[in-house]
């Protein structure tokens, strides 16, 4: 925990005044002087009552230092028969004899050099009289009363059973549980939302975008009486939408980024690629958390943490990062303090912090207390060490497998009830506990927090299966309620402690879904995602785009998929089009290498068989005719290049095989381009060969192969995942991109941390950027341009398609007037800005009901 210089010292005094206090030898017998004998406070002359005049001095003042399993100067006050015992130099308190005792000396503060507690409040008079009325009548202690450590909540798996099903009661899990909770609360649940309400707020829950005038017709006009139940199966396998919109909820836990402190000089790395893929193949949630644990490479970056520049604070050091993180995302558990000095706000201990720490270090740490070295060294092993040891021998690969494997065994009830927390305060406003990152908390329905954990886990950690189940309950379908922001400011720490769930809470649109909001509005969207992002996602893809039968994998001989010398051949195509295309999303790929060029100039290249490439040819093909030229090349077996000046061995023959797949939008129709064989082919190039109008000597007709998927390169699923990459670049959603200004100042955080939680309350940032920052200023205005160039017959038609497509309804009377005088007749483009400024600032657009 990094604090301000000046709280930070004070809190370093505040340890270092403990820590004097607890080395004191503890001892029973007082060494006060009669004179400060006499000036004693008197004991209390009323009978004590343990719990109600001693237990609150002590949780005040002693188990901060001296209970919850915390031992200092060998004295523990975690039960009545530790108290007895004492510290390291005997007793501290003598039954009946309270003014020869030492806790009465200490808390006296006769002896100013002998005083506690040390900081903060000392004892008055009064609390000194009760503590030595105590002590004269026996020292009693209830027998329930204990300041041990308590064994932790929510750790181990348990199996509520299900209320039984009634006649005319709920009949969906979630609601029988909660049933019994309502009528306890006297509360009768109303009645759902409506359609439209309820197919606005799915579709943002699940896939981050507004459901289009289209398909919000089409679902309020459905029939079945499960068509919310299908709505929700429908969205949850919309696969690329999906993994888009999860992106933000996993980026913002994991710190991955596209840009930012790290990624300049490799100081951190991105997971971007597995995160999508792993979303977008619905990953069982305890694989997924395997690998981040004991990450492969395209993983590893989650564990690895940032590498700061220059000096940094030692609880930030990558491995003490790890510990948190790890804590913090997958068990609830806030390890920052801890990761400093013992924890103030839990019961956490610096050893544990460094233990865990240790798993990821390359050799025993040396504990540093508030930064500064002890010269002792912690051991190795997990922060619940009832759930599994680590040997501290081991090596690093193995420590992490194995942590992988504590955590995700079905023992740690833990990790499923902290994803299905976090799941239920996504979509819901607030968790079953609360904060999110302390599960150490009860739940305001233990059993609806152990039910849903406990299905996730025997539905094979399924998380869309645990979406599915909260999504269509009648709870989800509740009307939304409103949280007091005042209460609330953006902390669960500061919520109600009297909350009664009574539905959903109203929330905000995040960042990312206004931005892509007005994507859907606007029609204005990022250009392309952020660099080193692979959309690509094998298995799920392969029937979304699928390469027609027409792509052939081609050569210069007919047996090339077998065995050809290693050479480069030189690849001809010709294509005449009728006007400039809007778009030209092209696959391609070849074993062993390529240089592909357009009209002569070069514009791709590749060198990897299973790595397809996905390039959009737009800019480089016009209206008429085109010449796509190839140079592919078939390396040695050690994939070396050829040289060009020494002929080939026999021996060095292997496969070889080149293929090409465009897609061609233009303005009035689709055409397609393949590679086959009416490509030609030459071993021989002159200069120059690849500019329009040239030839190739001694050219043939180009062979055959087989189709994309023949042997020995079966890779027809990944160049059909390849080619459905395009489909994520037509519209490119915000979490695929670095934040903006814009972005920035709605809440996205820069991730260098982990955040588990958005802010909800609005800011003056946000106020200023919603009235008149650049970013949206000029989005709206080109929204307004897209919005002019889609021809509306009428102004009440413009006005109308806003509505529907922003709010999901029709303007009303008064709203279709006033919108149509706004933009002016005819239709004018200031005009048609300053309308979806109205729209856009509306709380029915920003919120979610």
């Amino acid at each position: 925990m990094i604090l301000p210089k000046p709280a930070y010292a004070r809190m370093s005094l505040a340890l270092c005044c403990l820590v004097v206090w607890a080395l004191m030898p503890w001892r029973a017998d007082a060494r006060l002087t009669p004179e400060q004998l006499q000036k004693l406070p008197p004991p209390a002359t009323t009978k004590i009552d343990f719990a109600r005049d001693i237990k609150p001095l002590f949780e005040a003042s002693c188990i901060k230092c001296h209970g919850r399993g915390k031992e200092k100067g060998g004295f523990k006050l975690d039960t009545r028969e530790t108290f007895l015992k004492g510290g390291d130099s005997g007793p501290v308190a003598v039954s009946g004899q309270s003014a020869s005792s030492y806790l009465i000396e200490l808390v006296s503060g006769l002896d100013p050099d002998n005083v506690m507690p040390m900081k903060g409040s000392k004892l008055t008079p009064a609390q000194v009289g009760l503590l030595r009325a105590w002590i004269e009548q026996g020292m009693p202690w209830n027998a329930e009363v204990t300041f041990a450590k308590p064994a932790p909540l929510n750790l181990l798996p348990r199996q509520p059973e299900l209320p039984p099903e009634e006649r005319r009661a709920p009949r969906h899990p979630i609601d029988r549980i909660l049933a019994p909770y309502f009528a306890q609360h006297g509360m009768k649940p109303p009645s759902p939302v409506d359609d439209r309400t309820y197919a606005r707020r799915v579709y943002l829950d699940v896939i981050g975008l507004l459901p289009t005038p289209a398909e919000l017709e089409a679902f309020t006009k459905e029939r079945h009486s499960d068509k919310r139940e299908r709505l929700v199966t429908r969205l949850l396998a919309d696969h690329r939408r999906y993994a888009a919109h999860w992106l933000t909820f996993w980026n913002d836990l994991l710190r991955n980024d596209y840009r930012g402190t790290g990624y300049i000089d490799g100081g951190r790395e991105q997971i971007s690629s597995w995160l999508y893929a792993a979303l977008a193949t619905n990953m069982p949630y305890n694989q997924f958390v395997a690998e981040l644990i004991h990450p492969p490479p395209n993983a590893a970056g989650f564990t690895k943490g940032i590498v700061w520049r220059g000096t940094v604070n030692a609880s930030q050091i990558p491995p003490m990062q790890a510990a948190q993180n790890i804590s913090q995302v997958f068990m609830g558990v806030n390890l920052k303090c801890a990761s400093c000095h013992d924890s103030f706000i839990n019961d956490w201990a610096l050893t544990d912090a460094y233990a865990l720490a240790n798993i990821y270090a390359d050799e025993p740490l040396e504990i540093f207390q508030c930064d500064k070295p002890t010269g002792k060294k912690a051991g190795v092993g997990f922060i619940y060490p009832e759930l599994g040891q680590i040997p501290a021998d081991a090596p690093k690969a193995e420590r992490t497998k194995r942590l992988a494997e504590i955590l995700t065994q079905k023992k740690n009830g833990r990790l499923s009830r902290t994803i299905v927390n976090r799941l239920w305060a996504k979509f819901l406003g607030r968790g079953l506990i609360e904060p999110t990152d302390d599960m150490e908390q009860r739940a305001w329905s233990p059993d609806l927090l152990d039910w849903l954990a406990e299905d996730l886990v025997a539905r094979g950690y399924n998380l869309q299966h645990t979406m599915r189940t909260i999504l269509t309950s009648q709870a989800y379908q509740l009307p939304a309620v409103s949280q007091d922001e005042k209460k609330d400011a953006g902390s669960a720490l500061s919520l109600p402690n009297g909350f009664v769930f009574a539905g959903p809470s109203v929330r905000r649109l995040s960042s990312e879904q206004f931005r892509d909001a007005l994507g859907q509005v606007t029609g204005v969207w990022f250009k392309e995602p952020a660099r080193g992002v692979d959309l690509a996602v094998p298995g799920a893809d392969g029937a979304e785009l699928p390469l027609p039968a027409s792509a052939r994998w081609i050569w210069s001989q007919a047996d090339a998929a077998t065995k050809t010398l290693p050479q480069t051949v030189y690849l001809h195509k010709t294509i005449v089009l009728p006007g400039k295309p809007t778009t030209a999303w092209t696959v391609m790929t070849c074993d062993n290498s390529y240089t592909l060029y357009v009209n002569g100039a070069k514009v791709a290249s590749g060198q990897d068989v299973n790595t397809p490439n996905l390039v959009d040819l737009r800019s480089q093909l016009k209206a008429g005719t085109n010449l796509i030229a190839v140079a592919a090349v078939n390396h040695t077996r050690d994939n070396k290049p050829p040289k060009a000046d020494q002929p080939s061995a026999e021996t060095e023959s292997n496969p070889a095989g080149f293929l090409f797949f465009a897609r061609i939008q233009l303005e009035h129709g689709q055409t397609e381009l393949a590679s086959d064989k009416s490509w030609t082919v030459s071993e021989k190039a002159p200069k120059g060969w690849e500019a329009p109008g040239a030839t190739l000597p001694e050219a043939r007709m180009a062979s055959e192969l087989g189709g994309a998927g023949m042997a020995p390169w079966n890779a027809g699923s990944r160049l059909a995942a390849t080619l459905a990459m395009s489909r994520a670049h037509e519209s490119v959603r915000s979490s695929l991109v670095a934040a903006d200004p814009l972005m920035l100042a709605l809440g996205r955080p820069t991730r260098e941390q982990v955040i588990s939680t958005r802010a909800s309350a609005a800011t003056t940032l946000q106020a200023l950027e919603l009235t008149n920052g650049d970013t949206l200023s000029q989005l709206l205005s080109k929204g307004a341009a897209n919005l002019l160039k889609a021809s509306p017959d009428s102004n009440q038609q413009l006005v109308t398609r806003l509505y529907q497509s922003a709010l999901g309804r029709k303007p009303n009377g008064s709203e279709l007037r006033l919108a149509e005088e706004l933009v002016g007749r005819p239709a004018q483009k200031d005009q048609v800005e300053d309308l979806l400024w109205v729209v856009a600032m509306l709380p029915e657009f920003q919120l979610i009901y």
